[in-house]
C-alpha cells in the first residue's frame, strides 16, 4: 500500500515537472502599449514614419522593419503615410542629424516642412535569429512611438516582440518561422493598439 503511493506521487511529480518545463520553453511574445485617453486619433489624417533606430547586430534591420510597418499603416486605410523620400527630404531640409532619434524641436520643424499630423519614431532591439543548443528561431523586439505635432506629445506607444524557440523548435530541431513572418505579426500586434 505505501509502496503504490510512492508511485502515484512520483508520477504526479513527473506529471507536474514537464508541465512547469513547456510552459517555462513557451515561445516569447509580450505586447504593451500606452494610449493617450485626451488623444482624438481621428484626426490625425497623415503620418511620417521617421527611420527606425537600429540596436541591433542586422545592419538593415531598421529600414526593412521600418518598410513593413509603413506599409501596413498605410493598409489599414486609417492614415495618409508620408512616402519614405518624402520624409527624407524632409529630414535634410529640417538638418536633423540623427533622424532615428529626433528631439521635440527638431520634430516640430520637420512636421511644418512636409506638413504632417503626427510622426512616428521607432527603435528595433531585437532582430534575427537566435540559437539555443540545436535549435534556432527568428525573434524581433520592437518599440514605437507616435508624436502629435501640434502639442509635440507623445499621444501613443507600443511594444511587441515576436518569435523565438518553441518547445517544438527544441524537440523536432524546426528552424521557427520565416523573418518576414515574425516581422508582419510584430508589426500587426503594434499597429493594432493604435487606432482603438
Amino acid at each position: 500500500m505505501i509502496r503504490v503511493i510512492k508511485v502515484a506521487n512520483l508520477k504526479k511529480l513527473v506529471v507536474s515537472s514537464l508541465i512547469v518545463f513547456l510552459l517555462g520553453c513557451a515561445p516569447g511574445s509580450s505586447l504593451t502599449y500606452y494610449h493617450d485617453p485626451q488623444m482624438d486619433f481621428a484626426a490625425i489624417r497623415s503620418v511620417a514614419v521617421m527611420p527606425f533606430e537600429n540596436l541591433t547586430r542586422e545592419p538593415m534591420a531598421g529600414e526593412r522593419v521600418r518598410d513593413v510597418f509603413a506599409n501596413s499603416l498605410l493598409s489599414t486605410g486609417a492614415v495618409y503615410v508620408i512616402p519614405s523620400g518624402e520624409v527624407s527630404r524632409g529630414i535634410a531640409r529640417a538638418g536633423i542629424l540623427n533622424p532615428a532619434v529626433p528631439s521635440m524641436e527638431e520634430i516640430g520643424k520637420f512636421a511644418g516642412i512636409i506638413r504632417v499630423d503626427a510622426v512616428i519614431i521607432g527603435t528595433l532591439t531585437e532582430y534575427g535569429e537566435v540559437r539555443s543548443g540545436s535549435a534556432s528561431a527568428n525573434v524581433i523586439s520592437m518599440n514605437v512611438q507616435m508624436i502629435e505635432v501640434q502639442a509635440l506629445r507623445i499621444v501613443w506607444t507600443a511594444s511587441a516582440t515576436k518569435g523565438g524557440i518553441s518547445i517544438w523548435d527544441r524537440l523536432f530541431g524546426a528552424g521557427g518561422k520565416p523573418m518576414n513572418d515574425v516581422t508582419m505579426k510584430a508589426v500587426t500586434d503594434v499597429l493594432d493598439k493604435l487606432f482603438i
